[in-house]
């Protein structure tokens, strides 16, 4: 399973269906959750149903055979994502190790929401862990390994027979190996990081091996560290897994609420910042948006002008060139697209009492 990248989202949403409109949808396919097949069909059913006016039918029809085609043994496979427009060629699906809501949007274009979100949330991470003897390295996409080296190192034995001073020779050639295994593991991260390069960096290791670990890592992996991880080096994948993910969540959730902090910072200065549906929309007609701030699951109508694409609030004419506009179920989420394309970052936050205060959207602005 190849993991999606921001070039892949940035390409879903510049995709614009000429003849026909995009049908994509979000399952949830977690077998934990859902064991039974039946339900996950009966799940797409319902969602289906609800846009049997607007899809077209030979979108619906790939989208049923493909979840149908679900291998729903691989347990990796937790969401996903599918986006079709059949009359203008589009056929992509993405299968994602992590969770999704049950979502069908009929657009012009595909509703990437969901992709950014689990991006913004999941990214790349790699993971170093290690003891005094044994060292471990992973890179983590979405929640999902996607590449693993490892190394051992075996320690001088300590031999009580040999009287004291061959015992200090031994403690000394073990302080020594201890020292090159220490350097050994963050030579190995790094070669990882030159393979499969990573945004985040979290070390997993008693506290005294993890501060020399951080001491002798590359100046390009110290300025990735992102945490600890608690999680020895000879757990099982399976474990090391669950560990990385729950501490990717938290690091993540700490990561936003300073960028949101920034935001609420910028706004309340008057300077950097703006806050609330119109003066986001305003922002990203002159192009002034840097990082967009969504609060997951807000909607709201909208319009867009026929014209000159310029996004409002509030229609039926176009405040810029006066032409009629096309109402919109949601331009919030043409707002996202927008920002995309402008090649913003675009941050999906749940449960931020912050930016909801705010008007659950805003941003940063380039100037």
């Amino acid at each position: 399973m190849a993991p999606i990248t921001e070039q892949d989202v940035r390409e879903l949403a510049a995709f614009k269906g000429r003849t026909a409109p995009v049908t994509s949808l979000y399952l949830d396919v977690d077998g934990r959750r859902h064991p039974n097949r039946k339900d996950h069909e009966a799940r797409l059913a319902r969602l289906l149903k609800r846009v049997q006016r607007s899809a077209p039918a030979d979108d619906v029809a790939r989208i049923e055979g493909h979840v149908r085609d679900v291998d729903r043994k691989r347990t990796n496979v937790r969401g996903l994502a599918m986006f079709s427009c059949a009359a203008d060629g589009l056929w992509r699906t993405v299968e994602l190790p992590v969770p999704v809501r049950d979502q069908v949007v009929v657009n012009h274009t595909p509703h990437v929401r969901q992709l950014e979100s689990a991006l913004d949330r999941y990214g790349s991470v790699g993971v170093l862990l290690a003891d005094r003897q044994r060292a471990r390295a992973y890179v983590f996409e979405l929640g999902a390994p996607v590449a693993k080296s490892e190394l051992l190192d075996e320690l001088p034995r300590h031999e009580d027979d040999k009287g004291e001073y061959v015992r200090d020779q031994v403690s000394d050639k073990a302080a020594a190996a201890a020292h090159r295994h220490v350097k050994r593991a963050a030579d190995l991260a790094f070669e990882l990081f030159q393979r499969h390069e990573f945004a985040h960096l979290l070390v997993g290791a008693p506290e005294k091996v993890a501060s020399d670990l951080e001491h002798v890592l590359h100046p390009y992996l110290r300025d990735r560290l992102a945490g600890r991880v608690r999680v020895a080096p000879g757990a099982s994948d399976e474990e090391i897994r669950v560990a990385v993910f729950t501490t990717i969540e938290d690091v993540a959730r700490r990561a936003q609420q300073q960028r949101v902090d920034r935001l609420r910072d910028a706004v309340g200065a008057g300077n950097g910042g703006v806050a609330g549906l119109k003066a986001v929309l305003a922002a990203l007609d002159e192009r002034r948006v840097d990082t967009l701030f969504v609060s997951d699951g807000f909607e709201a109508p909208g319009w867009r002008c026929a014209s000159c694409g310029h996004l409002a609030a509030m229609g039926p004419r176009c405040g810029l060139c006066d032409s009629a506009m096309a109402k919109l179920d949601d331009v919030v989420e043409a707002a996202i697209e927008e920002a995309l394309l402008q090649s913003c970052t675009v941050e999906m936050c749940a449960d931020n009492a912050d930016l909801d205060v705010a008007g659950r959207i805003g941003a940063l602005l380039r100037f």
